[in-house]
């Protein structure tokens, strides 16, 4: 292994760690705050029971940020809801959601009462921007009861998009032409909410691959350029031509959040290929 090779991976290596704790310090507090709002609730429903529903939909304590309480019964009746859900009240939602939503709730059901609070993970319509997105919810179940909080997960880890591009990279080694198909046709799990893979042609310096945007396929890579005009492609390319490894910082678009965000990029080669995946920073 070359000195640049060993750098390239131990750089690497840093700012995975670097990411992780990052997104660990993110979520750590998006889930205490979770938590603490779900724990008002059960106070409140302690003291008020059926009749705190009206606070729980109305915009005011129970609604911070992007978190919100919700309740719904043991039959899968919405009671109430500080966030889009509150379409639903009075309603049976229990055959209309989708089946992660179903799932949860079914899983939901099978908790006694006493168990403390619980958690699920589903997609849900995040009400800032109307993306679906996915969603971490705490719950506790009280009587015929469910009281429910939860909070947005729109980004990516710094782990989980190495763990992507390592997978890509070797699939792509193993069968290219079909991985390149996978990645084309958005199937195969190469595409994971705001993290995808990007595949460029070293011989042609062309993509032949993208997670979410066919037009660039054949479009040179080397003319790419970030939204404020600055080269991306470039850089890339005459990095991955000292080494094999490498990471890159460029801002790009976020296809879940729809916003322009910081990204940072982790690069492999696969024989003639590059191969890449970046997380958005918070």
């Amino acid at each position: 292994m070359g000195v640049l090779h060993k750098l390239a991976l131990l750089g690497a290596m840093v700012l995975l760690c670097l990411g992780q704790v990052q997104a660990a310090g993110t979520e750590k507090d998006d889930r205490q705050a979770a938590i603490a709002l779900l724990e008002k609730a059960l106070a409140y429903y302690h003291d008020n029971g059926d009749k705190a529903f009206a606070a729980f939909s109305r915009q005011g304590e129970f609604v911070d940020k992007d978190r919100y309480v919700f309740v719904v019964d043991t039959k899968g009746v919405m009671l109430a809801s500080g966030g889009p859900s509150s379409a639903l009240i009075g309603r049976d939602v229990s055959d209309v959601l989708g089946p992660d939503v179903q799932k949860a709730f079914k899983d939901a059901l099978k908790v006694p009462e006493g168990n403390g609070i619980q958690q699920a993970e589903y997609r849900w319509q995040n009400w800032s921007d109307g993306k679906i997105e996915r969603k971490r919810v705490f719950y506790q179940r009280v009587g015929q009861r469910i009281l429910a909080v939860g909070y947005y997960l729109p980004r990516a880890s710094a782990e989980q998009a190495m763990a992507l591009l390592n997978r890509a990279a070797t699939d792509l080694a193993k069968d290219e032409k079909g991985t390149l198909k996978a990645i084309n046709s958005l199937k195969g799990g190469y595409l994971q909410d705001d993290l995808y893979v990007f595949v460029v042609d070293l011989d042609t310096r062309r993509y032949i691959a993208h997670g979410t945007n066919l037009r660039l396929i054949n479009a040179d890579f080397g003319q790419i350029k970030d939204p404020e005009g600055k080269p991306v492609g470039e850089p890339m390319l005459a990095l991955m031509a000292k080494q094999d490894y490498g990471d890159y910082d460029y801002r790009w678009k976020n296809p879940v959040t729809g916003r322009v965000e910081d990204k940072h990029a982790y690069l492999k080669k696969v024989g003639h290929l590059l191969v890449a995946v970046g997380y958005y920073s918070p």
